[in-house]
């Protein structure tokens, strides 16, 4: 017996004096509501309604029984309010998960613009270079690079994170600028060793052509921060996502080079434990995410960098 039907029929046979009425307002059986009620009574040890001719009425332990079934019932109503709010609307705790460079440059001022137009809502960012398990973190999204493997996660596209070639001025004097992917064999690199194949750099020419270039230098980081100080500093050629590079390029602490050769791109996702029964706060950060990475978008005005003035600051 569905305990919390039978109290919902209950309280409606006691308000009506009827069991068929109460039947109709429920939309069952009048024997289905005549059963559940006797189940009712059964499971109580108690008869709770008289049963006449000219109707039905509560006992007097069905009338005390009664009063209480109407204070479960409303609890029952408001707890589904309170759920049917929180779904509607984009309030409560809203745990991100996202790599470190791309948290501190990227992440952190959108999620700032958009806690402004949200002020019911509380946000926890968690920085990770690693993959963390949703479910078992309790992360209600995460932002994620790269093409994604097949999971019961849901995921909405966001854009292309786009990768360039960057060297100090002073190094590029001193060896010479490359001109070609080839080039660079003659060329100190700068090495990431988590993407762009490690210590073999992949290019895509204008004509279509398809490079791919052992490279070799004094230093290998899976910290595209570290690489960019030390591009800066003149220890060689470095690549680097371009929300990375773009505020030392602008700059002129570095330049970009191979600019007819394309990098790699990554794909930008949002992702989140399950495509069904989305929460509001998570779809409607979703949303307004996928307005934020149109062309060029690490190079907006609006998104603010969290550097200082010798340069990049996050670890």
């Amino acid at each position: 017996m569905d305990r919390l039907q039978a109290v919902q029929l209950f309280i409606r046979v006691v308000e009506l004096g009827s069991f068929s009425k109460a039947a109709v307002d429920l939309g069952i059986g009048q024997p289905s509501a005549t059963k559940l009620v006797a189940q009712l009574e059964k499971r109580l040890g108690s008869r709770l309604l008289h049963r006449s001719t000219h109707g039905v009425t509560p006992t007097e332990i069905g009338a005390l029984y009664y009063e209480k079934c109407k204070l479960i019932a409303h609890h029952v109503d408001e707890a589904e309010t309170v759920a049917a709010l929180l779904q509607s609307r984009v309030q409560g705790s809203l745990r991100i998960s996202t790599s470190v460079a791309f948290g501190r440059r990227v992440l952190v001022p959108l999620v700032m613009r958009f806690m402004r137009g949200h002020p019911e809502l509380q946000v926890e960012l968690i920085f990770e270079d690693r993959y963390v398990d949703l479910v078992e973190h309790g992360i209600d999204v995460a932002i994620r690079m790269g093409r994604l493997a097949d999971s019961t996660l849901g995921a909405s596209y966001l854009g292309i994170n786009p990768w360039v070639v960057v060297a100090a001025p002073d190094y590029l004097a001193r060896r010479g600028t490359p001109q070609t992917p080839p080039d660079l064999s003659a060329h100190e690199a700068l090495i990431y060793s988590t993407v762009q194949g490690d210590a073999r750099w992949h290019f895509t020419g204008p004509d279509g052509q398809v490079l791919q270039v052992p490279v070799k230098g004094p230093l290998r980081s899976n910290n595209l921060s570290a690489l960019l100080v030390a591009a800066r500093s003149g220890m060689g050629l470095a690549t680097l996502p371009w929300y990375v590079a773009h505020e030392s390029v602008q700059s002129g602490a570095v330049q970009a080079v191979l600019a007819d050769w394309v990098l790699p791109q990554q794909e930008i996702h949002a992702v989140y434990p399950s495509p069904r029964l989305v929460p509001a706060k998570v779809s409607g950060f979703i949303a307004w995410l996928q307005g934020q990475f149109g062309e060029s978008w690490w190079a907006l005005p609006g998104l603010e960098r969290v550097e200082g003035k010798s340069g990049p600051l996050e670890q």
